[in-house]
């Protein structure tokens, strides 16, 4: 991997890590369009560009990182639960499952739900406004719907947004909720793999992987800064919209 593909594909994966359009299916096609072969070195980078997006999200939610936010931090680890365990339980089931045709078709039923929810959204209803009201039941609601995301191209972010706005959580608490369990969703994720990749960090091309690393942290930190922004004004339809379009074209391609 050479320092502009290292660029390119760590602008993919903090732009599309948070937000509910799946970053499989964007690293597929990049990584296919730029030449990037799937191998160890590869996979150690992933990791290191994940770290990047986890570490945006810390510093943006940094006052929630102390024991006076333990309550909250108590119902995201009840949310990473489902999650933990399912994907434990059939990690192997998990990993037949991938191929492109899979993402793309993934890609599509997402955007397709992603429609039907918000038509039947109504803003008018109460909802729970803020992230540290959220309650255990509503945790335990987005973490069941997390465990569709182990299915490739359903989108971790869009499967807990989703999860969030049916459990009764306004569009931007759901963003926010979502944001914070990848925390330890991803940590545990890239600590894994971490293990299993440790030779290719020792052996690495350190000037890739730092670059990526700063890349992928600046267009994580800006996209969600931007993503909150405009769910201020408008919905989650435009993303509905991209999915089923760019689930088309990976088809088509």
């Amino acid at each position: 991997m050479d320092i502009f593909q290292a660029i390119i594909i760590g602008i993919i994966e903090g732009f599309t890590e948070f937000l509910p359009i799946s970053s499989t299916g964007h690293m597929i096609v990049a990584s296919n369009f730029l030449g990037v072969e799937e191998s160890e070195v590869t996979k150690a980078y992933e990791v290191v560009i994940q770290f990047a997006a986890i570490l945006a999200v810390m510093l943006l939610y940094r006052e929630k990182l102390s024991f006076k936010k333990i309550d909250l931090w108590m119902k995201l680890f009840v949310a990473f639960l489902p999650l933990a365990i399912v994907g434990f339980l059939f990690k192997d089931t998990v990993k037949a499952l991938f191929s492109v045709e899979v993402v793309a078709w993934m890609f599509i039923v997402g955007g397709v739900v992603f429609l039907i929810v918000e038509y039947f959204y109504d803003e008018t209803k109460a909802h729970t406004v803020d992230v540290e009201r959220t309650t255990y039941k509503q945790a335990f609601a987005v973490g069941a719907a997390q465990v569709f995301s182990l299915i490739p191209g359903t989108s971790r972010a869009g499967s807990t947004i989703v999860g969030g706005l049916l459990a009764g959580l306004d569009r931007k608490s759901a963003a926010e909720f979502s944001f914070l369990l990848a925390i330890p969703v991803m940590a545990a994720v890239s600590g894994y793999d971490l293990l299993k990749h440790y030779r290719e960090f020792v052996e690495g091309a350190w000037g890739a992987y730092a670059i990526g690393f700063v890349v992928a942290f600046v267009t994580a930190y800006a996209t969600i800064k931007l993503f909150l922004a405009f769910l201020q004004r408008f919905t989650f339809v435009p993303f509905g919209i991209y999915r089923i379009l760019f689930g088309a074209l990976l088809l088509w391609i």
